[in-house]
């Protein structure tokens, strides 16, 4: 048998499956990443498949459960379009268009719209022939771990495993008591799924970590200064930096995602970083700290989700004077780099899009963070873009994966294909572009 830490992740959910005696269950979340391996490897296991506003959905891996497949999309923004190209090569499934709405990876989607999203959920599940799903009535504890996965269960009747909804803040709160009258819902979490498996791929990422190192160089910590993370996520970066400085410096992290901040805590009290690394519920344009309350305060690839003008307000009020801020943010107005044998043209598109595609109306992805820390009250601006290279695996299969799963199938193939000549020369990475912002708090 595999050591767990070895264990893919759709062994993992086998796993889960067994444990509770299921042989059959329904699926709902937001991640394809969480639900591709199973679906490709074992789609008997699974009688449907939920994707609330996913960021992609790429057809390879889910075309042998496609009239099993539901697919809420918003009607705004890029991913939208790029969703849409996706499920037109999955012509058997539903796909139900959210009208008038932006759907990012932070989008809150159950919250915004709970009624429409779950009629149909509930539509869509019982109204489904599926022989050999059985009602389960747990006589397991309500709550526990198996393969790593974290569970929790609310409700009986048929089965429908909950998966994480990426950044969403509330995930499946304000659908859950509805759900759970209607099903035996079965809520996962943990850091093999959803975001908390992307955010802990991208940190063990050498290339990202190279960037933070850098910003830090820049920043130019000391021992004994406290730092603020905003926007910390499953605090990957708050542990690298304890284990960096060798717990030299207090480090608070802050996040709206309560999810995320259970994970984070969990993680630094499984690597022993818990009495130098503190987690705190907190918005970036309204942080609960009082001013001038830290030597450095930084963030990475979330003034894309906000009103980068605001946050950087905060950041700027919670430091001390003489005090630091750092901000990296993805490059949308920058190409990366895709180490694959392709096509001019289909390269290009390629590497156009590894800075990403999703950001808000007041974010920030692209050069202009230059001209906000210089409009600011920072002194002694320093402003660097940065190429991240990574070969870490997870991570470099969720960014391919997005990009291309709204490609024509013969461009999507000559990738894949492409991929596998470079997965098996030991070649193949990717570069991600940033740009990267520090400035100084005036002390006077």
């Amino acid at each position: 048998m595999k050591e767990q830490d070895e264990l893919l992740l759709e062994d993992r959910l086998i796993q889960l499956l067994d444990y509770f005696g299921i042989e059959k269950a329904h699926f709902a979340g937001r991640e394809p990443n969480d639900m591709k391996g199973l679906a490709a490897k074992y789609p008997e296991r699974i009688a449907s498949l939920t994707f609330v506003c996913p960021q992609d959905v790429n057809a390879e891996y889910f075309s042998s459960i496609g009239s099993r497949l539901l697919v809420f999309n918003g009607d705004r923004g890029p991913i939208s379009e790029q969703v849409a190209g996706g499920v037109k090569r999955l012509p058997e499934c539903t796909v139900i268009t959210l009208v008038d709405y932006f759907a990012p990876g932070w989008a809150d989607v159950i919250a915004d719209r709970t009624q429409s999203v779950g009629d149909a959920i509930i539509e869509f599940v019982t109204g489904l022939d599926t022989p050999g799903v059985n009602s389960f009535d747990n006589g397991l504890a309500n709550e526990g771990e198996v393969a790593g996965v974290k569970y929790r269960v609310e409700g009986s009747g048929t089965p429908l495993f909950l998966l994480p909804l990426t950044h969403a803040p509330s995930q499946w709160q304000a659908l859950l008591p509805r759900l759970a009258n209607d099903f035996s819902t079965i809520t996962l979490g943990g850091s093999e799924l959803g975001s908390a498996a992307a955010l802990e791929s991208r940190g063990r990422s050498s290339g990202y970590i190279g960037m933070q190192r850098n910003l830090f160089e820049e920043l130019q910590l000391k021992p004994g200064e406290t730092v603020l993370e905003v926007g910390c996520g499953t605090g990957v970066l708050d542990r690298w930096l304890a284990g960096y400085t060798e717990g030299a410096n207090k480090i608070v992290g802050a996040d709206l995602n309560l999810l995320n901040l259970r994970e984070a805590g969990a993680l630094a009290k499984k690597e022993g970083f818990e009495s130098v690394i503190e987690f705190k519920e907190g918005n970036a344009e309204q942080l609960p700290f009082e001013d001038n309350s830290f030597d450095v305060a930084f963030s990475s690839t979330v003034m894309e989700q906000v009103n980068a003008d605001r946050m950087l307000s905060e950041m700027i009020r919670v430091t001390k004077q003489g005090g630091r801020v750092g901000v990296i943010v993805r490059a949308e107005d920058m190409s990366g780099w895709i180490n694959l044998s392709l096509n001019a043209e289909l390269k290009a598109r390629i590497e156009s899009r590894l800075g990403g595609r999703n950001v808000s109306e007041h974010g920030c992805a692209d050069a202009s963070l230059y001209r906000r820390f210089q409009k600011s009250s920072l002194e002694n601006t320093k402003n660097f873009p940065w190429l991240a290279a990574s070969d870490e695996r997870a991570h470099v299969e969720v960014q391919v994966d997005r990009i291309i799963s709204g490609f024509r199938q013969e461009e999507a193939s000559e990738v894949q294909e492409a991929l596998k000549q470079a997965e098996n020369e030991g070649t193949f990475f990717i570069a991600q572009p940033y740009h990267c912002a520090i400035g100084t708090k005036s002390g006077r």
